[in-house]
């Protein structure tokens, strides 16, 4: 198995030709506002749709619809926070971990992550970028996954230089 190609790229989400997208999700999978809410609006009604029929969830959970109008196959909504509430390392390190299983699960060769709870949920940008880039390292490391490409889809430069620098260090 190759090692997959690992990019940040400072772009919107739901531009991208990938198998797969996370989308920082709440609890009840409702898209209103921030990431979810732009996935939602490009992807159509089915997308929220799809979600209904699959919440609640539980934090850290991640669960798959299909991505509607959008370039991806699918949209892996996970859990990063309760409606309208923070988050935690703790909830982006299981969200980030349960989005890679669902990849690998759905069998996706590519996949674009998000900077979880870091709009909406208020979590700083670089903490998120060590946290998941250490889960990508840990999933990767264990083996078995499929994935070709990662894209750590970021708006900003700060975001960006953020995950630039959590991939150029070594794992905490």
């Amino acid at each position: 198995m190759t090692t997959p190609r690992i990019e940040v790229l400072d772009t919107d989400i739901t531009m991208l030709a990938v198998d797969a997208i996370a989308n920082a999700a709440n609890t009840q999978l409702m898209h209103g506002g921030g990431v979810a809410g732009a996935i939602s609006r490009a992807g159509g009604p089915e997308i929220q749709r799809q979600s209904a029929e699959r919440a609640p969830i539980a934090l850290g959970e991640a669960v798959e619809t299909d991505a509607g109008d959008l370039p991806a196959t699918w949209v892996i909504h996970a859990a990063t926070m309760e409606l309208g509430g923070p988050t935690s390392a703790q909830i982006i390190e299981r969200a980030t971990a349960a989005t890679l299983q669902r990849a690998d699960h759905l069998g996706a060769c590519s996949l674009a992550l998000v900077a979880f709870g870091t709009g909406v949920g208020g979590f700083p940008v670089q903490r998120a970028a060590r946290i998941e880039v250490d889960a990508l390292r840990r999933h990767l490391d264990a083996g078995g996954s499929g994935l070709e490409r990662v894209v750590f889809a970021v708006r900003g430069g700060a975001a960006r230089a953020a995950f630039e620098v959590a991939l150029d260090q070594p794992e905490d």
